[in-house]
């Protein structure tokens, strides 16, 4: 049953990647290393790991804004914490970085990704005596069968609703011809792209105006040349602002930006700092939740069998407008916005609405998908 969670912890997505505990508490698992053997036997012993998803740990993304997470709590709190890169992203690679965070002692494993949802079905009858956070999933064994259990948490986000601020805002802020690039089509990034085409429609239904976007996915969640080159010609023929979403393919973004006087958007942590092309980026409180359940655990309340949604009305996503580049659309704006998706008055569309961008129904918002 799905329930919402009230965030109590403030977002924390600008810490220093310094080892939780002191530099012995941080495992990097490299590529030409066995996925059951850590790359520093002196990191063993860690109350918290991570177990990273495709991407990397410094990914400026979902995976770095979970460990930031973590770490913040580490600091504050007086635990040990230490990540695992598995040799490749598959199921079984996975379940072997887990089986040797369990080795090492971790009591409490935050695995971020839909693609750890089959793992985490699997160990959390396993291994009874520890708790496993899910993000962005809820464990299931890829047939259909969900189950959840005592010692394990599932959280998701609703994407759509802060991908829906980050549509609206950009046009509101002048744009009408805009782009949407994300990673592979999971249902987390669809729904940013879902929710960013609805609040581009919306915002452009209400000046009375016209807009267009460009659509599409890559095939995974890296920086490529293809990406930067797909986003390079969208701004040669007219594209002014692109939401690059989805790990370091926003990256192929940013430099295709810089490199045509274009705009962008980034996604899941602020990613202002990254290049000065970034108006805004739509993030979702990765860190606070985290540190919210990890609170929860220490003190005995440990939210086990739930199958959470976290959005606007716990707090949990929102548009990083400290370091917003926008020329118009401004706090007052934001706010008005931000207090109808809390309400319920506004009701964004996730990926479960359409089989694709350009079905979603928006009259005032044309979406040209297309293929890389």
């Amino acid at each position: 049953m799905k329930k919402a969670l009230s965030l109590a912890v403030a977002f924390v997505m600008a810490l220093s990647l310094a080892a939780c505990g002191g530099p012995s508490s941080t495992t990097t698992q490299s590529g030409s290393q066995p996925a059951s053997e850590p790359a520093s036997q002196a990191a063993s012993g860690a109350e918290i790991a991570m177990i990273t998803d495709k991407g990397d740990i410094d990914d400026k993304s979902f995976n770095q804004g979970t460990w930031e997470g973590i770490q913040a709590y580490c600091d504050e709190n007086g635990k040990t914490c230490q990540y695992y890169k598995p040799v490749e992203a598959t199921s079984d690679a996975y379940i072997a970085s887990i089986e040797q965070a369990v080795k090492d002692g971790a009591k409490v494993i935050v695995t971020p990704g839909f693609l750890f949802e089959v793992p985490i079905y699997t160990v959390q009858d396993e291994y009874p005596d520890v708790n496993f956070i899910l993000i962005d999933g809820y464990p299931n064994d890829g047939q259909g069968n969900y189950k959840t259990g005592d010692n394990a948490v599932g959280i998701k986000f609703s994407e759509q609703e802060v991908g829906y601020l980050a549509g609206y805002a950009a046009v509101m802020d002048g744009h009408t011809k805009l782009g949407f690039l994300g990673g592979q089509a999971v249902p987390a990034v669809v729904n940013y792209g879902y929710g960013y085409v609805q609040g581009a429609n919306d915002a452009a239904k209400e000046l009375g105006v016209n807009v267009e976007m460009m659509y599409t996915h890559t095939d995974g969640f890296a920086a490529t040349p293809e990406a930067q080159a797909m986003a390079a010609g969208w701004y040669q023929q007219g594209t002014e602002i692109i939401f690059g979403c989805g790990g370091s393919v926003g990256n192929s973004v940013f430099k295709a930006a810089e490199g045509a006087n274009g705009l962008s958007i980034g996604v899941d942590i602020d990613q202002s700092g990254e290049s000065e092309t970034v108006v805004t980026s739509a993030m979702k409180g990765l860190a606070s939740a985290v540190a919210k359940v990890l609170d929860d655990y220490y003190a005995g309340n440990f939210p086990g069998g739930q199958d959470l949604i976290l959005g606007a009305a716990d707090d949990a996503v929102s548009l990083a407008m400290d370091t917003a580049r926008f020329e118009k659309f401004d706090q007052a704006a934001y706010d008005a916005l931000y207090t109808k998706l809390a309400s319920g008055e506004i009701e964004v569309k996730d990926s479960t609405a359409a089989e694709s961008a350009d079905q979603l129904g928006t009259e005032n918002c044309k979406v040209t998908v297309v293929t890389m």
